[in-house]
C-alpha cells in the first residue's frame, strides 16, 4: 500500500500485514488506530511523515517501545521509531548519543564498558527519548538530578517539517526537556554519563503480615538517608501463578528497592533499620555492577493492559500509609500496585541550564498501577481516583511520564508544571506547533490558537 512515497522504511495502513504489530506496544489498554503507520528507518522518514501529517491536517503520535502511551491517535499518523536505535558513547566527554527508538538497556551496556552509567530509570526496557522528555526520574536521581537536567543537545523534527538541532540558549531546548512530545519528534539526543560502575543495590521482600510496618517505617527512614541513597517501596499483590517465583507466589508483598552510590559497608549500615523489621522472603541487597541495575525493580517486560497515574507529594505524611492501605492493601479486595519513590536529594536544585521540569520541591511521588478491562472507565479507574484522592491534601502536582489515557486532558497537563512554566510552554506551542499536530500526549494546547486537525483523540 503506497501511502507515502520515497520512504526508506515502510508505510502501513489498516489491513496491511504488520499494521497491528506496529501499532501495539507494551501498553495494551489503549491502542493507536492511525490512518498510516510509518516505520521509520531514519530522520528522513520522520521528516516525510510529519510533512504528510501537516499537509493532511492529521495528528502525529510517536512510539518507540509503547511503554508511555498517554493518548492514542484515531486516524492520525503514527511514527514508529523503534528501528532508530543507535547508540554512541564518548567516554572522554562522558556523554552518549541515542537514537529515537533506543531502549535504556543498550545505553547501559555501552556506557558500562567504560565504567560509566546513564541516569536511567527502573526498567532498562523503556525508551530513552520519551523518558528524558518527560523529566526522567531514575535510580541515581537523588544523587545527580533528573535526566532532563543533563541533556547536551537534541535533534528534533518540528511541525514545519524541518529537522533542527537545539542546544542551550534555544527556547525549544528549554521546552523539550520536561515538555514531553508536544513540540516535535525527537530523532536523537545527547546526554551526560556518570562515573558509576558499581552500586550497593537490590531489594528486600517482606511478607503480608509485615507490610503495614514496612510501609510506615520506610516513610520514616527516607527522612534519615543521604543524597546518595536512592530508594522506593512497592506494595505488590503477586498472583498465584507458575510464572511468579515460588517464594513470592500468592502473597501481598512490600518490596523495598535500593540504589546506593557508596561503599557496601555504608550501604549495609544505612539499611539496618529496614532489615530489623523482620524476616525477608528474599533479600538481594549487595554490591552489583550498574549494568545489572534492572534487577533492582525487576519489572516485567511482557505487554499487558494497565492504567497508571501518580501524585507528586509535598510530604509523605504520617497519615498517608494507612489511608493507602485501607484502599488497596491486603484485605481490601481491590487490586492496585502502589509505588512510592523518595525524591529530594539534589532534585530540588535548579539545573545549570533551566528546563520545564516541574514540582522539584516534592519529597516523594506516589505511583499507582491498576488493571482495567479495556479503554473505557471501569473499577480500575475508580480505584485510581480513590487512591489519588486519599493523598490530595499533600499533592502538589503530577509527573507527566506516568499518566495515561483519559487522564491526558489539558487540566491534567497543567498539573504537571509550575504555572509560569505552563504558560511559557503554551506560548511556545503556539509558535512551534500552532495546529497542535503533536497532540497525542499529555497535551499542552497552543495558547490563543484555534486548534485544527482532522484526527480526533480518544
Amino acid at each position: 500500500m503506497k501511502l507515502m512515497n520515497g520512504l526508506d522504511g515502510v508505510a502501513l495502513g489498516p489491513g496491511d500485514t504488520g499494521y497491528d504489530e506496529a501499532r501495539s506496544g507494551v501498553q495494551r489498554t489503549y491502542l493507536h488506530r492511525p490512518s498510516v503507520i510509518v516505520r521509520a528507518e531514519g530522520v528522513a522518514d520522520v521528516v516525510r511523515a510529519v510533512r504528510h501529517a501537516v499537509e493532511h491536517g492529521l495528528a502525529v503520535a510517536v512510539q518507540a517501545t509503547g511503554h508511555g502511551l498517554n493518548v492514542p491517535t484515531e486516524g492520525g499518523v503514527l511514527i514508529d521509531t523503534s528501528r532508530m536505535s543507535g547508540v554512541r558513547v564518548d567516554p572522554a566527554a562522558r556523554t552518549a548519543w541515542a537514537g529515537a527508538g533506543t531502549r535504556w538497556e543498550k545505553v547501559i551496556d555501552a556506557a558500562g564498558e567504560h565504567g560509566l552509567a546513564p541516569l536511567s530509570g527502573s526498567s532498562p526496557d523503556v525508551g530513552v527519548v520519551g523518558y528524558i522528555l518527560s523529566g526522567g526520574l531514575g535510580l541515581l536521581s537523588r544523587t545527580f538530578g533528573y535526566a532532563a537536567d543533563h541533556v547536551r543537545r537534541i535533534e528534533v523534527v518540528t511541525a514545519d517539517g524541518e529537522c533542527a538541532t537545539v542546544a542551550p540558549g534555544d527556547d525549544l531546548f528549554w521546552a523539550l526537556r520536561g515538555g514531553g512530545g508536544n513540540f516535535g519528534v525527537v530523532t536523537g539526543i545527547e546526554f551526560d554519563l556518570f562515573p558509576v560502575d558499581r552500586l550497593f543495590g537490590g531489594g528486600l521482600y517482606f511478607d503480608t503480615d509485615l507490610l503495614p510496618a514496612v510501609f510506615r517505617t520506610y516513610r520514616e527512614w527516607t527522612a534519615t538517608v543521604p543524597d546518595s541513597m536512592g530508594s522506593s517501596i512497592g506494595l505488590i499483590p503477586m498472583p498465584d501463578v507458575p510464572a511468579v517465583p515460588a517464594p513470592l507466589r500468592g502473597r501481598h508483598l512490600a518490596h523495598v528497592r535500593i540504589a546506593y552510590v557508596g561503599t557496601v559497608q555504608n550501604g549495609e549500615r544505612l539499611v539496618e533499620p529496614l532489615r530489623a523489621l523482620g524476616p525477608r522472603i528474599v533479600d538481594t541487597l549487595g554490591e552489583m555492577p550498574f549494568t545489572a541495575s534492572g534487577t533492582i525493580h525487576n519489572e516485567p517486560k511482557q505487554p499487558r493492559n494497565f492504567l497508571c497515574t501518580n501524585a507528586m507529594l509535598s510530604e509523605f505524611d504520617a497519615a498517608a500509609p494507612d489511608a493507602i492501605l485501607d484502599l488497596v492493601g491486603p484485605g481490601s479486595g481491590v487490586f492496585g500496585v502502589v509505588q512510592v519513590n523518595h525524591l529530594g536529594g539534589v532534585l530540588p536544585r535548579p539545573p545549570e541550564v533551566a528546563n520545564a521540569v516541574g514540582h522539584r520541591d516534592a519529597s516523594h511521588v506516589l505511583r499507582l498501577v491498576t488493571l482495567p478491562q479495556g479503554p473505557g472507565r471501569d473499577a480500575a479507574h475508580e480505584t485510581a481516583d480513590r487512591v489519588i484522592g486519599a493523598v490530595k491534601p499533600w499533592t502538589v502536582g503530577r509527573a507527566p511520564g506516568f499518566v495515561q489515557g483519559d487522564q491526558g486532558a489539558a487540566e491534567l497537563a497543567r498539573e504537571c508544571y509550575e504555572p509560569a512554566a505552563f504558560e511559557r510552554l503554551a506560548a511556545l506551542k503556539a509558535v512551534h506547533d500552532a495546529g497542535n499536530t503533536f497532540s497525542c500526549n499529555v497535551n499542552i494546547p497552543p495558547s490563543d490558537t484555534t486548534v485544527r486537525r482532522d484526527a480526533h483523540v480518544t
